[in-house]
């Protein structure tokens, strides 16, 4: 448990940093980009204090870093020419007052202690003693490959999509977003089960369901998917590219139905 709560300490340390820097540039989704490094942070401090070097954790550590220094890039380099993300700012204006001290704890401390949730599997495996290779690390981890593959592939499509002058103000509705409206957020919810997989080759792994169950919630319910098309809702556009698309899981679009 110790270690535990030294990730959520350092975590919290690691996230009031942010805010602060958050504050003097007036733009709180630099937070997005501190979700991703987050990670890397629990991945150094876990591994210090776990002191087991098992290749697993080894392996599981690479990956996270991988993820979370590709993910935090993206979007350092998809927000660098642009304003404050529309859904934080319209909490700057729906807050008033409370601005600051809602933006402490409702983004930063929130996302954090969300963070070091997701992590459960990461910190446990940094802290399990070396055990043998089973079939489940090569499942997980080409569940992982397939996830992070799908994430990256599709940030990158809609990245080019949005620095086409072509498109501005257009959806994006071609490449992998053809068959889900969120190619990206399917990606990094799988990569994560596909974590939790590998975990589950050590005794008692797979007590740390609550990681990928976490991040699974928040992405199809909280923070990811929800906000994100509440912003679309109503448009014409976009409103034709839900009926003829999954929301979440890759199939093949819905045929238009007849007029």
């Amino acid at each position: 448990m110790k270690i535990y709560l030294i990730c959520l300490g350092a975590i919290l340390f690691y996230e009031t940093l942010w805010f602060l820097f958050a504050w003097a540039r007036g733009r709180n989704d630099v937070a997005d980009i501190a979700w991703g490094f987050g990670f890397i942070v629990v991945v150094g401090v876990s591994l210090t204090l776990g002191d087991t070097n098992a290749p697993r954790g080894l392996l599981v550590s690479t990956l996270v870093l991988l993820w979370g220094a590709r993910l935090a890039l993206h979007i350092h380099a998809r927000n660098a020419k642009r304003g404050e993300d529309p859904r934080y700012r319209q909490w700057r204006e729906s807050w008033g007052r409370w601005f600051v001290l809602r933006s402490f704890f409702q983004i930063y401390i929130l996302q954090g202690t969300f963070l070091v949730i997701v992590a459960i599997p990461i910190i446990f495996v940094n802290s399990s003693q070396e055990s043998s290779w089973t079939i489940l690390d090569g499942v997980g981890l080409s569940v992982w490959l397939f996830g992070f593959l799908f994430e990256a592939i599709g940030d990158w499509q809609l990245l080019r999509f949005m620095r086409s002058p072509a498109n501005k103000g257009k959806l994006m509705t071609t490449g992998l977003w053809r068959y889900t409206r969120h190619p990206n957020y399917f990606g990094e919810v799988t990569l994560w089960w596909g974590v939790w997989l590998i975990v589950c080759s050590i005794p008692n792994g797979w007590l740390t369901l609550f990681g990928p169950l976490t991040i699974t919630f928040l992405i199809l319910k909280v923070s990811g998917i929800p906000m994100l098309e509440e912003r679309y809702a109503g448009r014409a556009d976009f409103e034709a590219y839900k009926k003829r698309t999954s929301v979440f899981l890759p199939l093949p679009p819905r045929e238009r139905s007849p007029s």
